[in-house]
């Protein structure tokens, strides 16, 4: 649809397929930069765990002749996805992932604005003399942080997934851009100067960490996708190391801006998106506290 499409109807549908995602901050943030720009928007939330490749097309059938603009996909289907479209950005299609559904005509095309938004978000840790970067977890989200930091020039990406093939397929896939498969999380960490989490450990219920903290330290930046809880275990060790730490805030912000954009043609308001995120995270916050 067009802009002046869009500014005409003054309706926007968008939501989010995965499981758990009761606890995204996404319909805030989606629906407060709709308001900002004059559109009526709605962000459903679809969780459905254990779908198989008949469900998920199930859904996509749907998001395809309801009105939607498109959806976002989260864990654990931004994979599963992917054959089940009808096009690909060059993007998605290289890394075969995919997080951000446009509905055009009735087509159904994916992209990846994990990359793009972790691009944004990690620029000013990385360092103009060289970077060195452990990367946990080779799903689709860590292939996606992969991506990001090869588009950023780092030449020495360590990938350490608890399933070795899919180590060896992302880095088959990044090979003649530096990256390789780490034995361990300990071979990743060797050397390294900055780590990222790009697996779900740690998303609250669960309060475990990738990296055991006597593997961190107070000259090593730690980031983590993770944004529920914005502190996750593994920030919180690498904080009390001295390490300087980037939550999955920044990230969470930039990938909604520009999956926006690509539902509505429309630049949102990365600040107004902010607020958003804050205000949610602020809540439940107050309510972990209270119960």
């Amino acid at each position: 649809m067009s802009k002046r499409g869009y500014a005409a109807s003054k309706k926007l549908l968008t939501g989010l397929i995965g499981a758990p995602i009761a606890h995204s901050a996404s319909p805030a943030m989606h629906e407060r930069a709709a308001e900002a720009l004059g559109l009526r928007g709605h962000y459903q939330l679809i969780e459905v765990a254990g779908a198989d490749a008949a469900g998920l097309r199930m859904m996509l059938e749907g998001v395809r002749r309801l009105g939607f603009a498109g959806v976002n996909v989260t864990y654990p289907y931004k994979e599963a996805v992917v054959p089940l479209l009808d096009a690909l950005a060059p993007g998605a299609a290289s890394m075969g992932a995919v997080n951000t559904v446009v509905v055009r005509d009735g087509r159904l095309t994916g992209h990846n604005t994990d990359t793009t938004g972790f691009a944004r978000a990690v620029g000013p840790l990385l360092a103009p003399s060289g970077n060195a970067i452990a990367l946990i977890g080779a799903g689709g989200v860590g292939k996606a942080i992969a991506f990001a930091l090869a588009s950023l020039k780092v030449a020495d990406i360590r990938i350490f997934d608890s399933e070795p093939a899919r180590a060896e397929k992302l880095a088959v896939m990044l090979a003649p851009r530096g990256a390789r498969v780490a034995a361990s999380v300990e071979d990743a960490l060797d050397g390294a100067t900055g780590l990222v989490n790009g697996t779900p450990v740690g998303m609250l219920p669960n309060r475990d960490t990738p990296v055991p903290a006597g593997l961190l330290r107070a000259d090593l930046w730690v980031a983590d996708a993770v944004y529920s809880p914005l502190i996750t275990p593994l920030l919180a060790a690498a904080r009390d190391k001295g390490a300087k730490i980037m939550t999955g805030r920044d990230l969470a912000i930039y990938q909604a801006a520009d999956a926006f954009e690509l539902f509505t043609g429309l630049a949102p308001s990365t600040e107004i998106m902010g607020e958003a995120f804050d205000a949610v995270m602020a809540a439940r916050s107050a309510a972990y506290q209270a119960a």
